[in-house]
């Protein structure tokens, strides 16, 4: 499977432009990578989700060939806020005023404040591999710091955590991919490839940090005024997190989303971390069932 009928495009969302995949056709269906991947994330799912969807796989803000811009001191350029409306620009580009979204990783720590930000544009929404940010950061110990080191690295000063990943840009992904649950195996040649690419592209190292540091700061001031206000996502949730990765250890992942989204469900799949790549068929039958019950 690959995205082998889908069309690339550009698209200007602002002070960004950003990059992505479309095809298919059927309801809209954002679809939102993590950390350190591109829409590549995607490609064993992208033919059978196009006879389905309109699919939009897009790299987000700072990632991949997409726009890279400066930031500020309180990282606003690369808050969730930000990032989260990017994406919405580019789904109303196409005509997409509402539409359903799955998200991995740093993705879904979009879709989240996406759903938080622009509730009417979010019909159906499915996170992978995710706690609430805030969650994740107040619950943090010794053995999820040790796990997710790169949180704690990512969100150092610049330049400290740039010039030491610049060193061998491709160690660190080899490495902070490989030494997880099912280690390289489930990443195809092209994808890593891309990955590595991606990263070494100029500004890449600095905007991957700059997420971070968001999320460390002006993301969490973001949530926690949400839980002040009372607001919580409206729309109906699905979580998806691997049984052999950090979620499961250390997290419970249905009580951390009950507590800021109101209709929530999901379950443990049998893989890690990346489950567009380490499970795609499993994934492919829950995105189907969840999206396709009510699709927009």
């Amino acid at each position: 499977m690959s995205f082998g009928d889908y069309e690339p495009f550009r698209v200007d969302a602002g002070d960004v432009e950003i990059v992505g995949m479309k095809g298919g056709d059927g309801p809209p269906l954002l679809l939102m990578h993590g950390h350190p991947q591109t829409h590549e994330i995607w490609h064993k799912c992208a033919g059978e989700l196009a006879k389905h969807f309109t699919v939009i796989a897009t790299d987000l803000r700072g990632y991949g060939a997409s726009g890279k811009p400066k930031s500020d001191a309180r990282h606003t350029p690369y808050s969730k806020r930000a990032i989260a409306a990017d994406q919405v620009a580019v789904m109303r580009h196409f005509g997409f005023e509402r539409f359903l979204v799955c998200a991995h990783d740093r993705g879904a720590r979009v879709a989240h404040r996406m759903a938080m930000d622009f509730p009417d544009a979010v019909d159906r929404l499915m996170l992978l591999d995710i706690a609430p940010t805030l969650a994740m950061y107040e619950a943090t110990d010794r053995a999820f710091a040790t796990a997710y080191f790169h949180w704690f690295l990512l969100i150092q000063p610049s330049p400290l955590p740039e010039l030491l990943i610049g060193g061998n840009p491709n160690a660190y992904i080899d490495r902070v991919m490989g030494n997880r649950h099912a280690g390289l195996a489930p990443f195809a040649p092209h994808a890593l490839q891309a990955y590595r690419d991606a990263l070494a592209s100029p500004g890449a190292i600095f905007a991957m940090c700059e997420d971070y540091r968001a999320s460390a700061s002006i993301d969490l001031d973001h949530d926690r005024a949400d839980l002040e206000r009372g607001l919580k996502v409206a729309c109906p949730l699905r979580v998806l997190w691997g049984e052999e990765g950090v979620i499961e250890r250390c997290f419970d992942a249905l009580d951390e989303w009950r507590r800021v989204a109101r209709d929530v469900s999901g379950r443990a799949l049998p893989c890690g971390h990346y489950i567009p790549e380490e499970q795609p068929d499993m994934l492919l039958a829950e995105m189907l069932a969840f999206f396709e019950a009510d699709a927009p």
